[in-house]
């Protein structure tokens, strides 16, 4: 099998953008990356779920978790790849929490996976609904990390891309009045 190339796919489906966007985090930055142009694509997602799978197997994950919306589809995949179930976490009230009559027990060692990670904060909202469900934490399996975030637990990354990103007040496209687009999925 010829070696995963995942900047290369990305690059090839259309998924890194150009130009002026409003992050999820509410962070400005000239660049995007469009998730779901990797998860329309059932032999990526099965690409990238087999190398998180493969990253985290020695760890012997219980469940893998992760967050709706765009979460579903890879936290699936790579339950797939290790044999376990697969759960997310949804916002009720703005709160992030477990739905649907999905449990975590002590007993669960909890691989937490993510698209792509810019500030991390949907990441650390699923650990603390795993951590509040007294689960522990195997790790974070991470398609693209574009920003720098520690979630202090083993964390892997299959592309570590640092996108430049800035505060909305030091946005040097928005001193420029350049239009802004958002195409985020996090809404508050």
């Amino acid at each position: 099998m010829p070696e995963f190339d995942l900047e290369r796919a990305l690059r090839e489906r259309g998924a890194l953008l150009r130009g002026h966007f409003r992050l999820s985090s509410g962070r400005h930055s000239d660049a995007f990356i469009q998730k779901f142009r990797i998860l329309e694509s059932p032999p990526l997602v099965e690409a990238v779920a087999k190398e998180i799978a493969r990253a985290f197997a020695a760890v012997k994950p219980t469940i893998v978790v992760s967050a709706a919306v765009g979460g579903i589809v890879l936290g699936y995949e790579v339950a797939r790849q290790l044999g376990t179930d697969a759960i997310f976490v949804e916002k009720e009230n703005g709160v992030a929490t477990l739905r649907r009559s999905f449990m975590l027990t002590p007993q669960d060692h909890a691989l937490v996976v993510e698209d792509v990670v810019t500030t991390g904060l949907s990441v650390r909202e699923v650990i603390d609904v795993v951590r509040k469900a007294g689960a522990q934490v195997a790790g974070v399996g991470v398609i693209v990390q574009r920003g720098a975030a520690d979630f202090g637990v083993p964390t892997h990354a299959l592309l570590n891309m640092p996108l430049e990103s800035h505060d909305p007040a030091q946005c040097p496209q928005c001193t420029a009045g350049a239009p802004i687009d958002d195409p985020g999925s996090r809404r508050n």
